[in-house]
């Protein structure tokens, strides 16, 4: 027997008994004539005791052989600890070892596998299968268990149906670069990996199966970041017969659901806020709610005196930061210096200051008087002892980069409490947005995304003003989920791909199996996609998602471990068709 109880399982109720554990070694302690030795499995650890007296000369001598990480099996007699250790469950036991087998040895790890390690991030990677033995990533593991095990409870507890479909589709030209398969049996033709079951799911509620369900793998060939991964997965999740309301409704209950059961929260009514009013006043359509710093335009008590800067600007917009008049010169500076970065793009930034004595002081007094500075504390609600900072420019840049400043001072302040959770869905989305390059429109979300019904008549007159059935849930101004009501009338469908320039043929090729089925009886439906890597990692108090995957990949898309993506060899070259790139 490898084991009659784990490593995290012995309390002072198991006194006297006879066990046998296995694991691997966290530390070994040699104090001459006594050893103790910390064993770790994925359940705790248990301290073994090796006793000069009361084990066997040859336990004894073996147990000075053993290193870290050596994976061994002992048995012995449970007693009771000298000196306990409360910080784990098992702290008031150890185990009197009498039998000691060594079932592999370990080379000495590259870093420390404790929750403070001495390795670095492309090391750890390299050897993720000992940074997993690390109880804080083995905990994230658990924990992105624990939540998908909810999710699929809770989700068949509602009637909806899981259901896989195919990784193997075709490529389109919506969304971001697909990965492509080349196939060996139809050469020169290309398969791609699925950036969302999107039609599938659709053609499923075509197929009268009302509410289905996949935790499932997508993939998006696009630039990474400290959220987003090569390869993420999502909650996909469709319904028939529903409304915005109805699958706003149902979902919320799934957050709330995770929440109470995973981490003993419960979360009041989520708000609901659209896309314009969350642009408008946190420049940014997922905005944090944990802090303040709602943006006030300040156009009218600025735009009236010689400074030409504010004069000249479409938007002069601020917001206010409390106590922020504890800020030194050299705080303000760098601050200043921060939305001058070519990634912001602001020309500068303006400050005023409502000292503690009620008095005002800014960095453009030469162009405003008391008076002046006393309205924009007002209009802006500015209390003895904070700083209303201030951005100017054309509408559209500069709440984006009043956003990204608000942001900054939050991280600055450390206002993002990791323990508070403040969910909102942003609604009301455009439908298209112009893109420049192009010269064309684009689809905000996808080509699915249904216009609502009063704003269908400007799709031809005025594409922008037009406002789709979608929604974004936003938790701590990160998007964890985001859909829509689909479009499921053929008319429509084609009205839409029209406006996004594609001609008939383009749209038959590409989609033609989508468009044939809506003329079977399409019934309305809608649906959501949750970011599983994304929900784990703020439920664990993170925000990097990389933590919380088993095998991720760095910042380059590779995975330095298995050192992929890699060549292949000049046979499966010709086998597939494909021209060498070797020179």
């Amino acid at each position: 027997m490898y084991r009659s109880h784990n490593c995290g399982e012995l309390r002072i109720s198991n006194l006297e008994q006879e066990v046998s554990l296995s694991g691997w070694v966290q530390k070994v302690r040699d104090k001459g004539f006594f050893i103790w030795i910390d064993l770790r499995d994925r359940y705790g650890i248990t301290q073994l005791i090796l006793d000069k007296e009361r084990s066997s000369n040859e336990i004894f001598d073996l147990g000075k052989t053993i290193g870290r990480e050596y994976v061994i099996n002992v048995k012995g007699l449970v007693i009771e600890r000298s000196s306990k250790n409360p910080k784990i469950k098992t702290g008031e036991i150890e185990v009197l070892v009498s039998e000691l087998v060594i079932l592999n040895s370990s080379k000495t790890p590259p870093f420390t596998i404790e929750d403070q390690t001495d390795g670095g991030e492309e090391l750890r990677m390299k050897y993720r299968y000992l940074d997993i033995r690390r109880p804080v990533l083995k905990n994230n593991l658990i924990l992105r268990h624990k939540i998908t095990q909810e999710v699929r409870k809770y989700l068949s507890d509602k009637m909806f149906l899981e259901i896989e479909t195919p990784y193997l589709i075709k490529s389109t030209p919506e969304g971001a670069r697909d990965f492509v398969v080349p196939s060996r049996m139809n050469g020169g033709e290309f398969y791609a990996l699925p950036q969302s079951p999107q039609t599938f799911k659709q053609l499923l509620m075509v197929a009268g199966l009302d509410k289905y369900f996949q935790i499932v793998k997508c993939f998006r060939d696009e630039d990474l970041r400290a959220d987003r991964q090569p390869e993420f997965t999502q909650i996909d999740c469709e319904m028939s017969f529903v409304n915005q309301d109805d699958v706003l409704n149902s979902f919320e209950g799934l957050i709330k659901h995770l929440f109470s059961s995973i981490k003993n929260i419960n979360l009041d009514k989520f708000p609901r806020m659209s896309y314009d009013e969350a642009i408008k006043n946190y420049g940014t359509d997922k905005p944090d709610l944990r802090y303040e710093m709602k943006f006030i335009e300040l156009n009218d008590v600025t735009q009236h005196k010689d400074f030409n800067i504010f004069n000249s600007a479409e938007l002069v917009v601020g917001f206010v930061v409390k106590s922020g008049n504890s800020f030194s010169r050299k705080d303000l500076d760098k601050y200043t210096d921060w939305v001058k970065r070519p990634q912001i793009g602001a020309s500068g930034l303006v400050y005023m200051r409502v000292q503690d004595d009620g008095t005002y002081k800014s960095s453009v007094d030469k162009f405003y008087d008391e008076s002046d500075l006393k309205q924009w504390a007002n209009i802006s609600d500015a209390k003895a002892g904070d700083i209303l900072f201030i951005l100017c420019g054309d509408s559209e840049n500069v709440r984006k980069q009043l956003g990204a400043l608000r942001v900054h001072v939050a991280d600055n302040l450390n206002l993002k409490d990791p323990e508070l959770f403040t969910p909102l869905w942003v609604v009301d989305f455009p439908l298209l947005e112009w893109d420049e390059e192009s010269n064309s429109y684009h689809a905000m979300h996808h080509p699915f995304t249904s216009p609502k019904s009063e704003h269908i008549k400007l799709i031809d007159s005025d594409p922008s003003a037009v406002r789709a059935d979608a929604y974004d849930l936003v938790l701590n101004g990160n998007e964890i989920g985001g859909g829509s009501i689909r479009i499921h009338d053929k008319k429509i469908q084609q009205k839409m791909f029209d406006c996004l320039g594609f001609s008939k043929e383009e749209a038959e090729k590409q989609f033609g199996f989508l468009m044939n089925a809506f003329e079977y009886g399409a019934p309305p439906h809608g649906g959501i996609a949750f970011g599983l890597d994304r929900i784990v990692a703020l439920m664990g108090g993170q925000e990097i998602i990389r933590d919380f995957i088993a095998f991720p990949k760095n910042n380059s898309g590779r995975d330095i471990m298995i050192d992929s993506p890699s060549t292949i060899s000049d046979e499966q070259m010709k086998e597939l068709q494909l021209k060498s790139t070797k020179k």
